[in-house]
């Protein structure tokens, strides 16, 4: 086996998820529920360790529906604690609570774990560089199927993202399409976290969005510039984690970060310029 089969399978999950995660990044960094992927992927983490505790194996289909069915009981709580723009309390912050309890339920199951508990880390951090190709095929074919969603409906969903007013203005069931969008995204986190990670799956959704708003207004630019650059960036991640014999993983999220750095310096640079002073 050469070093491309390798790494093949690694820069072919990259790219797949920049694909589906870049494109959702956008409706979350607009709604402001940044924290959302990891709160429902922790709270995912906690359905797949109940699972476990009653036997079912973390990969077997059975343990995935453990993790899926939490996934959607938290997408619930999600859409119909959504809060009014003018209220006090945001959403982010009971999107923190829902995090940490999941977390310290999480880990209070996991005290009860005789065996195995290796494999509920493992998901939380990831492998990406361990995924099958059958993995890769049953996830392609799931984001194909939630893309496909999204498109059919993408006028309600970027209008509740990108203008709330008008949305209800013009009656739409906010919480109904909430639930539809979390709903969805349920689906994505939990399958992206047990290739990826939660840290991977994170950054995979956030930096290449805020990156593009960086350059961008309109939705098209911002998704072309974010799959481009989550594209290019996942591929020197994962060759720098082989050249350098690092996590790679780690070394996909590090470049993100180094790339938004850079993206950030271009912008400054720009306006610097484009400045009358």
């Amino acid at each position: 086996m050469t070093v491309f089969d390798v790494l093949l399978p690694a820069f072919v999950a990259g790219l797949i998820l920049t694909g589906m995660l870049a494109y959702l990044g956008v409706h979350v960094v607009e709604r402001g529920v940044i924290f959302v992927d990891l709160s429902l992927a922790q709270i995912a983490a906690l359905g797949t360790t109940i699972g476990f505790l009653f036997g079912y194996d973390v990969h077997s289909r059975t343990g995935y529906l453990f993790s899926l069915g939490f996934a959607f009981l938290g997408a619930a709580v999600f859409a119909f604690s959504r809060v009014h723009r003018n209220t006090r309390i945001p959403q982010e912050a009971i999107i923190g609570i829902a995090y940490a309890v999941a977390a310290a339920a999480s880990i209070l199951a996991m005290s009860k774990a005789t065996r195995e508990t290796e494999h509920l880390k493992e998901m939380l951090i990831g492998n990406i560089l361990s995924v099958t190709w059958g993995e890769l095929a049953r996830t392609a074919v799931l984001y194909a199927a939630i893309g496909v969603f999204h498109f059919v409906f993408r006028k309600k969903f970027l209008l509740i993202s990108l203008d709330e007013e008008e949305a209800e203005r013009q009656g739409l069931s906010i919480r109904f399409w909430d639930l539809l969008f979390y709903v969805s995204f349920g689906f994505v986190v939990t399958s992206s976290v047990a290739i990826a990670g939660v840290l991977l799956v994170f950054s995979f959704l956030i930096v290449p969005a805020v990156s593009a708003m960086l350059f961008a207004e309109r939705l098209g630019a911002r998704l072309a510039i974010g799959w481009s650059m989550g594209a290019i960036v996942s591929a020197v991640g994962v060759y720098l984690s082989y050249l350098w014999d690092l996590p790679t993983g780690a070394t996909i999220v590090t470049s993100l970060g180094a790339a938004l750095l850079f993206f950030a310096a271009i912008r400054f640079l720009l306006r610097r310029r484009a400045s009358p002073s």
